[in-house]
């Protein structure tokens, strides 16, 4: 069974590949993509001379083989009306303050605050860091029924910050908090079980907590499962689905997602064809960074399909894209085609653009 891969939050559990991207196929021959975010592609269709470029789907890779931790960062809510004030200071970034109401109110049993405190100590604001009584605050508030705290606790378990490694603990605690309606901790265990290495690969178990994350309004989750949808894992295929999906993450500003909205926009998959659309998402996506945007912009800028031509502008999205890993020997061989002068600006456009990150 073909998987799909889900691009991760920073702040989450997995470092798994993210769903490979469809493509912009430009009018010759692509080569495969390198491992820049794990997101392994096959190469694309040759060239048609005469052809326009034209967005296709691509396969996708499996899972990556071992979990690794990244950096928690939960925000306790700010709707309780006993944590409104530390809430509030710790927004505004006065997290001295923060500390100190947490910890008046955490003595009195207050489960928020002493998530406060976990979060306070996790990440050195305000206080020194130090994960062990971070994981301490965490159990506490955890013990009296904080989601938040459950699902923070259980990235430090998987860590082993704080304290050792524990992924028993840490998956109880997860399911607990996802029970509890925690979207991170769906999401996370969602990839435990699409990974298969800390619990039994169960991809429509994997699906049901994607949906779950997604319903809550996690635009991870919602990218992740259009993938699902995009590919028919774990549940039905149904592309007018996926792009919804992909919509929703993408005004929640996931770049992945708005990646391959512009190109089913592009290509009329799942939502009507619209083309200006498509580029102007392509356009954001490639001021974000995303290097398969700047690549498949610098396609439609170069060839006028969606936008009218722009050669150099077009040629500058190549060469920053080239800088992090997506070259493209066809579009170097038309940019070497280049008048002298226009090669020169492109060139210059991209130092500037590379200058000004």
């Amino acid at each position: 069974m073909k998987l799909p891969c889900i691009t991760m939050l920073a702040t989450l559990l997995l470092t798994v590949p993210a769903a490979a991207q469809l493509q912009i196929t430009p009018p010759a021959t692509t080569p495969s993509a390198p491992a820049e975010k794990q997101k392994p592609k096959p190469p694309a269709p040759a060239k048609k001379k005469e052809a326009a470029p034209a967005p296709k789907p691509s396969s996708s890779p499996k899972p990556s083989a071992s979990p690794k931790p990244a950096t928690v960062i939960p925000a306790p809510p700010s709707d309780d009306p006993n944590v409104d004030l530390v809430f509030g200071a710790y927004q505004r970034g006065q997290y001295k303050t923060a500390f100190e109401l947490a910890t008046a109110r955490a003595q009195g049993g207050d489960a928020k605050a002493m998530t406060m405190l976990g979060e306070l100590y996790s990440n050195a604001m305000g206080i020194r860091r130090d994960y062990a009584k971070a994981a301490e605050w965490y159990k506490r508030a955890a013990d009296s029924g904080d989601r938040e705290a459950m699902f923070a606790l259980a990235m430090l378990r998987i860590s082993g910050r704080g304290g050792p490694v524990d992924k028993n603990e840490a998956v109880k605690l997860m399911a607990s908090a996802a029970k509890l309606g925690e979207p991170k901790a769906a999401y996370n265990l969602a990839l435990l079980y699409l990974d298969g290495q800390t619990l039994p690969q169960d991809i429509r178990r994997s699906a049901e907590l994607l949906r779950q994350a997604a319903d809550a309004g996690l635009p991870e989750a919602q990218y992740a499962l259009a993938t699902f949808y995009k590919e028919g894992t774990g549940v039905p295929k149904d592309p007018e689905r996926a792009v919804r999906l992909l919509q929703a993450a993408s005004l929640a500003d996931n770049v992945d997602a708005e990646v391959e909205y512009a190109i089913a926009m592009f290509n009329g998959t799942g939502t009507p064809k619209n083309q200006p659309a498509a580029v102007a998402l392509l356009r954001k996506a490639s001021r974000q960074g995303s290097a398969i945007a700047q690549n498949r912009l610098a396609w439609v800028l170069i060839n006028g399909v969606g936008t009218p031509v722009d050669k150099i502008e077009g040629f500058k999205w190549h060469l920053v894209a080239k800088t992090s890993g997506k070259g493209d020997p066809e579009l170097d061989k038309q940019l070497s085609d280049l008048p002298a002068d226009d090669r020169a600006k492109a060139e210059a456009a991209a130092r500037k653009w590379l200058g000004s990150k």
